[in-house]
C-alpha cells in the first residue's frame, strides 16, 4: 500500500518515518524489516515496510537522492536521541 501523495524527499524526513516505524506510531503489526525498492512497473522508488514473510505492509515513494543516500540510513537505523 503506497500513498501517491505522500513522498520523502530528504534524509530528514526518511529518519522520522524510520523512528515513526520503530516506535509503532503507525500501528503496524508485525513489521521486521524496512527496505528501500524500486516498483517494478516504472522503476519509481520507495521505503518498503515489510512483515516475517517479506510481504509489504506500508510504502512511501522516495526521490531518487533519497533512495541513493539514504541506504546505509535504513540498513543501520536512525541515530537515536539522547
Amino acid at each position: 500500500m503506497i500513498n501517491d501523495n505522500d513522498v520523502i524527499d530528504t534524509l530528514e524526513e526518511l529518519e522520522a518515518f524510520l523512528f515513526l516505524i520503530d516506535n509503532g506510531g503507525l500501528g503496524l503489526k508485525n513489521v521486521t524489516g524496512v527496505a528501500l525498492a524500486t516498483n517494478n512497473t516504472n522503476g519509481r522508488p520507495f521505503v518498503a515496510v515489510l512483515d516475517d514473510q517479506h510481504k509489504l505492509l506500508l510504502g512511501r515513494w522516495v526521490t531518487q537522492d533519497v533512495f541513493e543516500n539514504g541506504k546505509d540510513l535504513v540498513r543501520r537505523g536512525p541515530k537515536k536521541s539522547h
